[in-house]
């Protein structure tokens, strides 16, 4: 996860203000190889958490334009250290296919002395066992731009040439006031960085609040990567925003537009069936010993309410548009369905 931490596991500063660090490898996979790296099916590992929103974004994205066979996945534990993800769910503690125990090692393959971000989502070259890139906002965007050839049949268009601009436009605010917002009012070192992020994350949803009173997506009648990024900070909002982060003005479930925005796609083929809120909870509650020094892990909130009906259907869309919705999810990748409502 795109987290800044000290050597010593702190992630607040107590100077104040969180600032993300966004030093990311900035190498893009594309069909003309111009950064050394061709798109080419079955060479590329992407290396996830369900515990990151940042990397569920891929997750989803994967999915919904069918790349699975294209691009393998490799799931790393909920939790991690000050050095790196680990690939602690793996049989012997390595993942099976780049025989890494911590992605650091992808970094370190190819950047030795690499001095950033051991972060996820990150494509990993299985030709050489090095990292490509972590730089999340272009792995999904060119997952639907440059890795056309290899989307299923009648995968959906996330990323309408006619809608690039809105759809930019809208991610660059929600980037900045929720998906990062979140961030900036947990990880505040002062009460007045906190109130500044605190006003300005629920402005923002009240403006997402009102967008979505009308329309069923954010941008167009379709499902697009602005939808997939907003989600992923929904989906966590109760079980760790709104009180691991202090972002309690309201819970999800008491903002009535954006829960049933948050329910419509999570009960959309691609999007409930890749969450695991078990370790959403335990990564957040677990890691953050800054925030939570017990490292107790909450039981709650029921989720049931996840699978209650949402009534977004009358404002009409076509979440696919010209396409279908993704077939079921492949039997190594399924959530353990304790960890999820959707059983």
């Amino acid at each position: 996860m795109p987290e800044a931490t000290t050597e010593s596991g702190v992630y607040v500063d107590p100077a104040g203000e969180f600032t993300r660090d966004q030093r990311y490898i900035a190498t893009r996979i594309t069909r003309d190889g111009r950064d050394g790296y061709p798109v080419e099916p079955g060479r590329y590992r992407l290396v996830v958490s369900r515990a990151c929103p940042w990397a569920s974004r891929a997750v989803i994205v994967r999915r919904l334009l069918g790349l699975e066979d294209a691009i393998s996945m490799a799931i790393a534990g909920p939790t991690h250290d000050k050095r790196s993800w680990t690939f602690d769910l793996a049989p012997g503690g390595r993942d099976p296919v780049l025989g890494y125990e911590r992605l650091q090692e992808a970094f370190f393959k190819r950047f030795p002395g690499y001095d950033r971000g051991i972060t996820v989502p990150a494509m990993v070259d299985e030709t050489t066992g090095e990292v490509v890139t972590n730089d999340y906002p272009w792995i999904t965007i060119d997952m639907s731009l440059e890795w056309g050839a290899y989307h299923r049949d009648d995968a959906p268009d996330l990323y309408p040439e006619a809608l690039r601009p809105e759809i930019d436009a809208v991610n660059e605010v929600v980037f900045k006031d929720v998906n990062n917002g979140v961030y900036r009012c947990g990880f505040a070192g002062t009460q007045e960085a906190y109130d500044k992020a605190y006003t300005r994350l629920f402005d923002r949803l009240d403006w997402l609040s009102d967008r979505l009173a009308d329309q069923r997506y954010l941008v167009g009648d379709t499902i697009t990567e602005a939808d997939v990024r907003l989600f992923t900070t929904l989906v966590r909002f109760d079980p760790v925003y709104h009180g691991h982060f202090k972002c309690n003005r309201q819970k999800l479930t008491e903002m009535p537009v954006l829960w049933a925005y948050a329910r419509d796609l999570f009960t959309t083929p691609g999007f409930g069936d890749t969450v695991d809120f078990d370790h959403i909870k335990r990564h957040y509650y677990e890691v953050h010993r800054d925030i939570n020094p017990t490292g107790i892990v909450p039981l709650g909130p029921d989720l049931a309410g996840w699978l209650t009906p949402h009534d977004r259907e009358k404002l009409g869309g076509r979440p696919f548009g010209d396409g279908t919705p993704p077939g079921p999810v492949r039997a190594d990748e399924v959530v353990p369905p304790e960890h999820t409502p959707l059983r």
